[in-house]
């Protein structure tokens, strides 16, 4: 009896079990790689708020550099095209992504 358990054990686990596990991690691991829609407008909703904080910050310098002549910035310069160059490059894959997305 035991001469026919074995085999079929064997045979049930190689091409049975073993192929289950890892086409199930292959799809788990495929699935933690792609964003889902709720990260992506996460990550929109992120860009806005950090684009806004990015205004107010340059108000506040403004402010503070209009009461006190001698303010230096610790920061970016606002609007230069050198400190802009990554926000842009965001914007255009942003808007790549808006396109695809229609």
């Amino acid at each position: 009896m035991e001469d026919i358990v074995i085999p079929i054990v064997v045979c049930g686990m190689l091409f049975v079990a073993l192929p289950w596990i890892i086409f199930h991690y292959i799809t788990k691991w495929k699935t933690a790689s792609t964003l889902t829609t709720g990260d992506e407008a996460l990550l929109e909703e992120l860009y806005q708020v950090a684009k806004r904080l990015d205004a107010r910050m340059d108000t506040v310098e403004r402010l503070v550099a209009a009461d006190n002549p001698s303010f230096q910035p610790a920061r970016l310069v606002h609007d230069r095209e050198t400190d802009n160059q990554q926000l842009a490059e965001i914007e255009s894959l942003l808007g790549k992504t808006e396109r695809n997305a229609r």
